[in-house]
């Protein structure tokens, strides 16, 4: 969970030999199918203000060392936890990779030397996944296709629900109702 990740993470930030503490590093955890830590491993120190993460280098390194989920954390030398718009962003990018290369995101975290923050425990990770800026064009396709389908069934259901009724109501055997709307006679007998 969050806080057991946090107590990991605070300890790699605080080692008394780590130098440049006061600037912002992004690390990545990776995780195994039963969401055993396999490794934790820096990916980018920037400045006390900003790093660069190259997605590349998140996934690369991931895939190499055989994760199956990744989380993402980084510190905030300022001490402030409130995500900054370019905190989102970068999850949103990393939330769509991951689902393209079937690595999930389960959180992002972001530390202090006093507390952390937890995108999935206040939401933002369950929001930032209903974003579709970084879904590719055919994916968004995709899902469109998929729920005309589904509203495409749900419709002929209904339409086969209403048949049954209007036969039901005008005393038309169930048996044949049945077989006539493709229902099954259980089905049929609830109406």
């Amino acid at each position: 969970n969050s806080s057991d990740l946090y107590a990991i993470m605070q300890k790699v930030l605080l080692r008394e030999d780590k130098i440049d503490q006061d600037r912002e590093h992004f690390w990545i955890l990776g995780l195994a199918n039963n969401n055993r830590l396999l490794f934790i491993e820096l990916i980018s120190l920037g400045t006390v203000n900003a790093t660069i993460v190259a997605t590349m280098e998140v996934f690369s390194l991931a895939l190499q060392k055989r994760a199956v989920k990744i989380i993402l954390c980084h510190n905030h030398p300022s001490g402030e936890l409130k995500p900054s718009d370019k905190d989102k962003d970068l999850t949103d990018r990393l939330l769509q990779i991951g689902l393209i290369v079937n690595m999930p995101v389960l959180d992002h975290i972001i530390i202090t030397d006093q507390s952390y923050l937890s995108f999935a425990d206040i939401g933002l990770l369950a929001e930032l996944k209903k974003s579709l800026k970084y879904v590719p064009s055919y994916e968004i396709a995709e899902r469109m296709r998929a729920e005309a389908a589904l509203i495409k069934e749900q419709r002929l259901e209904q339409e086969r629900y209403e048949m049954a009724k209007g036969f039901k109501e005008k005393g038309v055997a169930v048996a044949t109702i049945a077989e006539v709307t493709g229902l099954s006679v259980e089905e049929v007998e609830k109406i």
